[in-house]
This record gives structure tokens, sequence and C-alpha cells, in this order.
């Protein structure tokens, strides 16, 4: 260069002097930018994690395991507030605060991230690896290779949070500055912005990406549904098989509870936030514990054995006076007292102790082997277990509340006492021993109805005892006996119902039932916890005039 030219460029340099012009300011990032940031950090995560458990049977999604966790460890009064106030929905209401909970956190953190903190960015992502990982690979329904899911989501959500902060950035926009480097501190003050369509572009590509690697891991996770194999069984005729149920009161009764409670309709409450998997080919009923010989089923060696069918009314401890956690079926098994007699229980056991596929435990008294009606049920109302209702096998035990008895997905069956081992729920506050009370429900009429003559009518139940009346009481007039529904057993519930002439005006209507052993259910209200609710259930009716 000759020495005019080192001239002229000298006095570029000297007319644009960083005297001569203000400085720019820092540009602050957008909050919307970290927020897309950070849910779709997360979002990627949980993707790569769904494919990942859907590799294999025992694996399964980080927001599964720890709603799983959370169940676990959820106070009684929590549990019963979640039952009460969503019912069956409430492992769906659990899972979605845990997503909802897990947006906000991944929004504030993809601020963060984006406006410099990468390392508080990493340290979420790793927590969220860990805690998922803690969640997957400790505890009941875990294996230790359960913490993969986790820990691959943890690395892709901490890797897209470093892509998201890269991406944010602002670059100098002042044309012609990348070609002439030497003139940076010379030029005026450039606007620092950021690329949108470079963020869009990469985002986007990172979103589509990440639902369609979910959407994979959703298939492979197919592979392992039972629905298929359910739908290829067919249970063998019992060797005495139950008469057709009569004809349902409640066909002319418009809101009676059927006869027989359709599965469609059946009440679920569990601790499985999903259903196991559970393949007929793998799957054993194992006979363990104190007994004289150890002994293990497959699914086609239960089904050669004689079978039973039984109409049996289980009931939820949950259930609250007048509640709907309660239904009457149709199940058909093999005897519990006969599979324990082949393996030869010993003297001093005195708990059954039924295992899940996923490690949940209830326990009962070897007492209650007593004759009644004890099944390990594979079908219900004339088809295959439903997968929600247990598939491929459960415990039904007439008379007891199903937290310490009515075991599904059940894999192992040990006997073992009481000052041994407990149950999944009797730690957590509920009592070892839970005989169902005796409990009845108005089903009709509604709150609000017109003058005239109109149907009280409900349900009664007090299995292995069954019931002997109901009466009804409107306001503070004597109790009157109702009409009773067929009786398909004592383990059945029973249909009841009264007419009665509807005046206009508030009324009050209350029931009480009798069972075959004399005792009337108590008006003394009792809360559910920590053995079943009681009281007698009453409402309160508007007659329009």
């Amino acid at each position: 260069m000759d020495d005019s030219a080192n001239a002229e460029a000298s006095n570029v340099v000297a007319t644009a002097t960083p005297t001569a012009t203000p400085m720019a300011r820092p540009h602050r990032i957008r909050a919307w930018w970290g927020i897309v940031v950070g849910l779709l950090a997360a979002g990627a995560g949980l993707a790569v994690a769904q494919f990942v458990a859907g590799l294999s049977r025992v694996l399964r999604s980080p927001i599964v395991s720890v709603g799983d966790r959370v169940i676990d460890r959820v106070p009684k009064s929590l549990k019963q507030w979640a039952i009460r106030s969503f019912g069956t929905s409430d492992k769906t209401v659990l899972i979605w605060t845990i997503v909802i909970v897990v947006g906000i956190v991944a929004s504030v953190v993809g601020i963060v991230t984006v406006r410099g903190r990468t390392d508080i960015g990493v340290a979420f992502a790793v927590l969220f690896g860990l805690l998922g990982a803690w969640a997957g690979g400790v505890g009941r329904n875990t294996r230790f290779v359960g913490v993969l899911p986790s820990l691959v989501a943890g690395a892709v959500a901490a890797g897209v949070l470093l892509i998201g902060h890269h991406l944010t950035q602002p670059r100098a926009t002042t044309p012609g500055l990348a070609r002439r480097p030497q003139l940076m501190t010379a030029m005026p003050a450039a606007t620092a912005t950021l690329d949108r369509r470079r963020f869009l572009i990469t985002t986007g590509a990172i979103a589509l990406g990440s639902v369609a690697i979910g959407a994979i891991g959703r298939g492979l996770q197919d592979r392992f549904n039972t629905a298929l194999e359910r739908a290829g069984v067919r249970l063998p005729t019992p060797a005495q098989p139950l008469p057709a149920p009569p004809i349902d009161p409640a066909i002319d009764n418009a809101g009676l509870s059927p006869l027989i409670t359709p599965i469609a309709n059946f009440y679920r409450i569990d601790t499985a936030l999903s259903f196991p998997s559970v393949s007929l080919k793998t799957w054993r009923l194992k006979i363990t514990g104190m007994v004289d010989k150890e002994l293990t089923f497959t699914y086609d060696q239960l089904l050669d054995r004689e079978l039973i069918e039984r109409d049996i009314t289980i009931s939820c401890v949950s259930n609250e006076v007048g509640g709907d956690l309660v239904g009457n079926a149709r199940w058909i098994g093999c005897r519990l007292d006969d599979l324990l007699k082949e393996a030869g229980i010993k003297a001093d056991a005195d708990q059954i102790m039924g295992i899940s596929v996923d490690d949940f435990t209830a326990g009962f008294p070897v007492a209650t082997l007593d004759g009644r009606d004890c099944i390990v049920a594979f079908g219900m109302n004339g088809e295959a277990l439903p997968i929600k209702n247990g598939f491929p096998a459960r415990l039904i035990v007439p008379g007891l509340y199903g937290y310490v008895s009515a075991t599904k997905w059940l894999s192992e069956i040990r006997l073992t006492r009481f000052d041994k081992e407990q149950g999944f729920w009797v730690p957590r506050g509920w009592s070892a021993l839970a005989p169902v009370k005796t409990e009845s429900r108005i089903d009709r009429p509604g709150s609000k109805l017109a003058a005239g003559t109109v149907a009280i009518a409900g349900v009664a139940w007090a299995p292995n005892r069954g019931i002997k009346q109901v009466e009804v009481q409107v306001d503070d007039g004597p109790w009157t006996m109702s009409t009773l529904g067929p009786a398909l057993s004592d383990d059945s519930w029973r249909q009841w119902w009264l007419k009665w002439d509807a005046t206009p005006g508030k009324h009050q209507i209350r029931c009480r039932a009798t069972d075959g052993t004399g005792d009337t259910q108590t008006e003394d209200r009792a809360d559910v916890a920590p053995n079943g609710a009681t009281g007698w259930h009453t409402i309160r009716v508007t007659v329009a005039g």
C-alpha cells in the first residue's frame, strides 16, 4: 500500500473515533425467546426419553416415573382430596399437573439461559435428568435400567438450551462490517439484532424432530400393548355357569344403578399411572412365602383349572357415603383357597399378600378363607378381564375393601405374617383389616323435580352378608320399607325403590340398610380413613309446584 492510501485509511479512522459517537446499548433478550427455548428443551428431552422408553417393556417416561413417586409419597389427606375432587380422573390431573410444573420451570430456565446464565440452565437440565432417574430407578415398580430415559432426557435438554443460547445472541448488522474488521472500532455504533429467521428455522426443526421422535417412541411402546393378546383370549365355560341375570329393574327406573355394572362404567382406583405391560407369553402367577411347596402357573394352566362364576360387589375404601366408587360384576376365575391348599399354608402364616407386576401389595387375613368365594379372576362380565381392571388376573375377595385385597395385574401370592410385612396402604395410615361396611345409596330422584308420584331408588351392599332390607325416610316422617330388587347372591348389591308422592317445597330424603346378619348401618358419620366411611346417605330435593 502506498503512502497516500495509508494516509486515507488514517483519515477514516480519525474521523470515526469512538469519542465522536455514543456507545450502543447492550441488547436484552426478550423473555418470549427464552420461554420458547425452555419449552423446546423440555419437550425435546421428554420426546427422546419417550423413544428410549419404547426400546424395552420395563422402561417408562420421566413424567410417569415422577408421577408414580408422587403417588407413593402423597399424604393420605391429599389423596382423599384428589379422589373427592376429581374421582377416577385423578391420575390424568396428576399427569397434567406435572407437565404444567415442568413447563413453568422450563420457561424460567430458558429465559435465564438465553440471557447469559448457561451454567444455571445446564444445572437445571442435569437436575431434571437426575430427578427423573431417581424416580425411574428407585422404589416401587422400578428397575435400575429405568434411570436411562431420564438421564438421556437431561442431556438432550441441556444441549437444546445451549443451542438456544447461541441462537439468541445478537449480531452486528452494519453493512460491510464483517468484510472490514479493522474498522469495527471506527464505524458508528451498530445496532445488535437477533436473527429471527435463523432462530425460527432452527427451533422449528428441533420441534418437528421432537414430535417425530416422540411419535416413534410411542409406536415402539405400542409393541408392548397387551390389548391384542387380550382380544385373542377365549375364556372356558365354568363348570357350573350362573344363569342369565333376571330382568334388570333399572330398565324401568331411569337413573337407578344397573344390576350388573357395565365394564365401561366400572370404577378404577389404583396406584398405576400407566397400565402395566404384561405379555401372556412370559406372565406367571407364583405362590410363595410360608407355604409347603412354592408353585408357578402359566395363564393357560390357570384357565385349564376348574373355574367358577360369581356375582360380587367390590368397593373402594375411598368411597364417600353416597359415592360411586363401588360396582357389581360377574367374575370368572379359579378359587383362591384351592390354589393355596395345593401349596400348603404353614400353620403360623396369617396374611395373604397379593403382589402386582408393578410391585403394588395388598394383604388380608388367612382367616378370610372361610368358605367365601375368593377368586383369582380372569374374566369380567363374560369377557377377558379388561386391562384397566387387572388383565391378565386379579384377586376378588368378597367383603373386603379393595386396598387390602383386590390386587390387579396379579403376579404373585405370598403367604406371610402381619408382623413381618404390610401392604402398600397400611404404612400410609390405613387399617390392616378392612371389612366392607353395610352401605346404601340413593340414586334417584335428582335435586329438582316436579310434584307428583316419583320413585326414590338406589342400591345397597354388604358383601358376604347380603342385604335384608332398605328403609327410606322423607323429612321427619316414619321410616318406610322399600321394595328390594333381585338378590344375585349375598356378595352382590341389591337395588331398591319406593314410590313417593312428592309435594311442592324442599325435602330431605335419607336411607339405611340392614344386612343379612340383622345389623343396620349406623347413622354416625365417619370419614373414609382409616377403614371406610359410615353414615346414612342424605339428599335434599326441591319439588316445583
